[in-house]
């Protein structure tokens, strides 16, 4: 069912504050914040944190028949600079975490927070001396002096204002906030279905924290099993789109990442739910013509171009898989196929990642799917049964 115009004019909003919000692994508050904000106008929902700061929403009476509970993930932070050390009247050390090429530090502005205001403009100026782990460190000046600036304090790409252009959302920070907001789009669509009396999936989300330095929330979570053995797990990211996977093409039912293939049968899942909201698969057949796609668009992919949280849940033995949003300017890095491959004609520059609103519907729409009915099973087995007892003849058994 789409969602109507004006819930779609509220989730978009939700998404053009979130995106907006600095946001640093293990200094994600102002986005927890927001989210607190949120939870607090809803009180038939629970919020509960973890050891580790991660966040649950959950209602406060239970959907379900007492099957597997579907969690849906997204972390919270976003590659940023923390101050770290305040070096004298002008200067701070920064690390930063997040993975990011060297090549975009040179004199590149950034603005730092102090607490949850903006407080000053910086820039960066050279690379720390010495070696630093887990994190590389920077050093940058501060405009109109260092002092009101404390270890601790968020450092982000100074960009230009967000805006949408033709359906496109160019904002400072779509990895992972963007399906945060997705996340949460997808919670209130249910919990209106449960309102109205439909029977819903116990479904939950989860928001997990210091993703972009090695899943450090997603880890913990799993080691503490703040999520049931039991749950499907639909992890949620922003991953670099390429050719074969286009922004504006629909949200992605992601198979893997560069390190592992997610749990097949979740997976299978997913895209039965994604192909019968759209009526047809991802892709024409070879038997048919293109103008025989669906209107509602989706992708099944790969993605391999990064890691994902998903291949933690499943490394914990959770039933785990991931759907993705296609990102432009992966972390903030324009023009990244020119500069990894040395083609670039100007010099490496940040730039607003992007995400088509089409797409960021698709995966809401998706999700409020996964939580109505997720079979357990996708029917593909239940099909190849069906055409051996159709077909098996022609071998003579």
């Amino acid at each position: 069912m789409p969602i109507p115009e004006e819930r779609q004019a509220t989730y978009e909003r939700w998404l053009c504050e979130i995106t907006r919000l600095p946001t640093a692994a293990g200094h994600e508050q102002q986005v927890i914040d927001w989210i607190e904000r949120w939870a607090a106008n809803r009180p038939h929902l629970t919020l509960d944190r973890d050891a580790h700061g991660n966040l649950t929403l959950a209602p406060q009476q239970p959907w379900g028949t007492g099957e597997a509970p579907v969690y849906i993930t997204a972390h919270l932070d976003h590659p940023a600079f923390v101050v770290e050390r305040v070096l004298d009247d002008d200067r701070v050390e920064l690390s930063f975490r997040g993975g990011v090429m060297d090549d975009y530090f040179e004199d590149a502005p950034i603005v730092l927070y102090r607490g949850n205001e903006r407080t000053v403009s910086g820039r960066i100026v050279e690379k720390a001396e010495g070696e630093h782990e887990p994190f590389k460190r920077w050093i940058a000046t501060v405009e109109g002096g260092a002092q009101p600036m404390r270890p601790g304090d968020v450092g982000v790409w100074d960009l230009p204002a967000q805006e949408i252009i033709d359906g496109v959302l160019h904002t400072n920070a779509c990895d992972d906030l963007a399906a945060v907001a997705a996340a949460l789009a997808a919670l209130e669509e249910l919990c209106l279905a449960a309102d109205e009396g439909a029977q819903l999936l116990d479904t939950r989300v989860l928001f997990t924290r210091a993703e972009e330095i090695g899943f450090v929330g997603a880890i913990g979570a799993s080691r503490d099993a703040t999520m049931p053995h039991d749950a499907r797990v639909i992890a949620l990211e922003n991953s670099r789109s390429f050719d074969d996977s286009p922004i504006g093409g629909g949200p992605i039912v992601r198979v893997g990442d560069r390190v592992s293939v997610f749990s097949p049968e979740l997976t299978g899942a997913v895209a039965k739910v994604a192909e019968e909201i759209a009526g047809g698969p991802a892709q024409v057949t070879a038997a048919q013509k293109q103008s025989e796609a669906p209107t509602w668009r989706w992708q099944r992919k790969l993605m391999a171009g990064g890691a994902c949280e998903a291949s933690v849940f499943c490394a914990y033995g959770y039933q785990a898989t991931c759907v993705c949003l296609p990102l432009g300017n992966y972390h903030n890095m324009a023009d990244l196929t020119a500069v990894q491959a040395g083609t670039n004609t100007e010099r490496p520059r940040v730039g607003r990642e992007h995400i088509a609103l089409s797409d960021f519907f698709g995966m809401v729409e998706l999700l409020v799917g996964c939580g109505t009915s997720l079979p357990d099973r996708p029917p593909f087995r239940q099909r190849v049964e069906k055409l051996w007892e159709e077909r098996a003849f022609v071998l003579g058994s």
